[in-house]
């Protein structure tokens, strides 16, 4: 490992959070709000990154795998640590709960502690929806350039079938990754405004929500989410919604125009696969409401399957059926590759591959049958992966259902909180439903959820790997 290094790159990813919060310092003058506790936080993040990105002198300048972990692991938890400063010096939220508000947006999940948002200063609003946007960039940076080269389940093959700005080694080229990405992300994001702004949303409401839309995120300026603004507003969301958990390599091979390429991805007809038909399935059972019934479905199908979390409407109302889908919605997640949450549906693909040939081998077992994917032979390495990345997500979100049902919460709520936080959501079902909060949980509660949110965000063994003993053995 070389601990300088990683220490550096980490001072200097405090430097660049404590330089964003001087987004919020700007809107507070605008508006006539307090605008030291964005100032204080910012100077603390930039001095404090600053001093240690200065004080470490590393001799080696080249990464390795564990330095890629202990880098990936430790800025989200410095960016959450750091982030939830504007909350707690601005008395908006206790300690606990400005960590929670922090680790739910850097994560993308947008579950929030918040019994109500519309009295919340903007300045406060604009740093939530950035945190988001920027959690948002840093896991697309991460999915593409830096989690196929550290072995994570499923990811290899990913690797392989990207095509356009991914690494081969955690080299420089990583930085021309990040930069092309980053173009793609900041041209969807200005696009996103516009369009809202058009709609009907004024400036402000619109870069917020342009800026947890592309993120699936789903913080909201309004206690009604989006429901609050016309269905103009909602189908401009829905789109960008969709974009946002589509692979940004697929988004890269379409500026490069191979259509082709984009047009023959398995796991992209996978995801709209899975999005129509959970559309048509609850369409098919809501009450009409006068021409809004697939506007809604699809809103909510788009907002749970990308881990947004936006509503339109409360679910929980809706039949029996349609909570159903909902349910086993909150585990899916997007493409790999997506700002979306979830298992992701490249790992569904192999999942179901890898079901497929074992079936197979029972009714033929002296005959010689490989799993493959898009016409390719999977690695064993590869399947194993993703079989043991799934027993982690569950016993995960198991145990910390248990945790939560141990403070008296009932069993639809306690699962629905586990599995919307570990797969990065945002509302659930019951006392967490898309009509409610997070902030009636017990702080151990909430703390726990922190580890999901995580978790969950950095794919699970990121963050195991990192808790493992012998990590840190020579």
């Amino acid at each position: 490992m070389n601990l300088l290094l990683d220490l550096q790159i980490l001072g200097w990813l405090l430097v660049g959070i404590g330089a964003f919060q001087a987004l919020p310092v700007g809107v507070a003058l605008v508006y006539g709000e307090p605008s030291l506790p964005y100032a204080a936080s910012g100077a603390i993040a930039v001095l404090y990154g600053a001093s240690v990105a200065w004080s470490v002198r590393p001799q080696e300048r080249r990464m390795r795998v564990r330095d890629g972990f202990i880098v990936v692991t430790g800025g989200w938890l410095l960016a959450s640590g750091f982030g939830a400063l504007p909350y707690a010096l601005s008395g908006a939220l206790s300690p606990v709960d400005a960590l929670f508000e922090s680790v739910s947006g850097f994560t993308t999940t947008g579950s929030s502690v918040m019994a109500t948002v519309e009295g919340v200063p903007r300045a406060l609003h604009l740093w939530r929806s950035l945190t988001q946007w920027l959690g948002g960039m840093g896991i697309i940076v991460f999915t593409i350039a830096v989690l196929p080269l550290l072995g994570i389940g499923g990811m290899q093959l990913f690797k392989a079938e990207v095509s356009g700005p991914v690494t081969d080694k955690l080299t420089p080229r990583i930085a021309v990754t990040a930069r092309r990405l980053w173009l793609i992300y900041v041209g969807f994001t200005l696009a996103a405004i516009v369009l809202l702004w058009f709609a009907g949303m004024d400036l402000f409401d619109a870069v917020c929500h342009a800026f947890t839309t592309l993120a699936t995120g789903g913080f909201s300026t309004r206690n009604a989410s989006v429901g609050a603004f016309p269905p103009a507003v909602q189908w401009v969301v829905i789109v960008f919604m969709l974009i946002g958990g589509i692979s940004f390599a697929l988004h890269y091979r379409l500026f490069a125009r191979h259509f082709r390429q984009v047009a023959r991805d398995v796991e992209l007809r996978l995801y709209l696969g899975i999005l129509l038909l959970a559309t048509a399935a609850i369409a098919a059972v809501l009450e009409d409401d006068g021409g809004d019934t697939v506007r809604h479905a699809a809103f909510q199908v788009v907002s749970i399957v990308t881990t947004t979390g936006f509503a339109t409407a409360d679910y929980e109302k809706w039949p029996p059926f349609a909570q159903f889908v909902i349910f086993h919605l909150l585990i899916v997640g997007g493409m790999a590759g997506s700002t979306a949450g979830g298992i992701k549906t490249l790992r569904l693909l192999l999942g179901l591959s890898a079901l497929r040939t074992f079936i197979w081998r029972l009714t033929h077992p002296h005959a010689v049958r490989s799993v493959r994917y898009a016409g390719r032979t999977v690695p064993d390495d590869v399947v194993s992966g993703v079989a043991v990345f799934f027993l982690a997500y569950l016993a995960i979100a198991t145990i910390a259902a248990t945790i939560i049902a141990a403070f008296g919460y009932d069993i639809v709520t306690s699962m629905s909180a586990a599995l919307t936080a570990i797969g990065n959501v945002g509302p659930g079902l019951g006392h967490v439903g898309p009509s409610e909060h997070f902030g009636h949980l017990p702080a151990v509660a909430k703390l726990v959820l922190c580890f999901c949110m995580l978790a969950g965000r950095l794919e699970i063994f990121t963050v195991l790997v990192i808790l493992a003993p012998h990590f840190w053995r020579r």
